[in-house]
């Protein structure tokens, strides 16, 4: 009898584990979520101002159903879109992610790029991504050029290691930001410096939320910072959440509006859109974009 029970709760262990993983790999990764934040950061009396924050697509020629969800987050309306980087997984997903993002090119727009706009995702064990240090391997060059030049004719600024000030929303907004400090292409110092003040609103951009980015960011005094990078965790505990960031970021900040510490900043993390191929499930965290309307303080 010893024997036969533990031979069915191996059964329903492994039941339950191959329900699990059809569910993470076959529902939520396309379950797409739109979240919604009030972040308080504008003057006394000003108008709200919508920001659409998408960040890793991680898009496949193929997937047309994440392409769809994208291209209707434009009835949202927002008076600027800015994406936080790793748009393709594949060196042909530039005509994908352009099908996505085409009705929001023609809105007011800013970008920066992550590693995986520059080389392809190869295979790798996901439990490595836990351990705090960890090779980092990069697979084939992808077109970032052709995403770019697509990304700035449509007029949207290109802010890898850049700052320039746009018009959205009937606002004078000052933007900074970086290339992907995961693979140390960051180079914030070429652009630091105090904020303008003449602009209405200042907004730090970066694709991974590291310290030695978003520290220098909130002590030039940019009110709101953009970032993605983590997934959310992309596989989640119920009850405790993300087990790690893929960067010294804490945990308990893997996704969502949180305040910079030590700071007046907010940081927003996006748990983005999409996955990694070798690894496409999502957990107890849906893939997301967030529609963040600022309001004043």
């Amino acid at each position: 009898m010893r024997k036969r029970s533990l031979i069915s709760a191996t059964a329903a262990l492994t039941a339950l584990g191959g329900a699990t993983f059809a569910y993470a790999s076959l529902i939520e990764r396309n379950m797409f979520t739109l979240r919604r934040f009030d972040v308080p950061v504008l003057e006394p009396d000003a108008e709200p101002l919508r920001i659409l924050h998408l960040s890793d697509l991680h898009m496949m020629p193929d997937q047309r159903r994440k392409q769809d969800w994208v291209a209707s987050l434009d009835g949202t309306d927002p008076d600027l879109v800015v994406v936080t980087g790793d748009n393709m997984a594949s060196p042909h997903a530039v005509p994908g992610v352009l099908r996505a993002l085409a009705r929001l090119l023609d809105r007011p727009g800013a970008f920066v790029f992550g590693s995986n706009d520059y080389r392809g995702p190869v295979w790798k064990n996901p439990l490595q991504y836990v351990l705090p240090e960890r090779e980092y391997v990069q697979g084939v060059e992808l077109p970032a050029d052709d995403l770019r030049a697509a990304f700035v004719d449509a007029g949207w600024a290109d802010l890898n290691n850049a700052r320039c000030v746009v018009k959205a929303g009937g606002r004078s907004i000052e933007l900074v930001g970086v290339d992907d400090p995961h693979v140390d292409r960051d180079d914030y110092p070429s652009v630091q410096g105090p904020i303008s003040a003449g602009a209405d609103l200042h907004l730090g951009v970066t694709h991974t939320p590291a310290s030695r980015v978003l520290e220098p960011m909130a002590a030039d005094g940019f009110a709101l910072l953009l970032a993605g990078h983590t997934h959310g965790g992309q596989v989640c505990v119920p009850g405790y959440g993300a087990l790690t960031t893929n960067c010294d970021l804490p945990h308990a900040m893997a996704k969502g509006l949180h305040r910079w510490p030590g700071s007046d900043a907010w940081l927003h993390v996006s748990a983005g859109l999409g996955t990694h191929p070798t690894a496409p499930i999502r957990f107890a965290c849906r893939p997301e974009a967030s529609l963040l309307t600022l309001i004043p303080r």
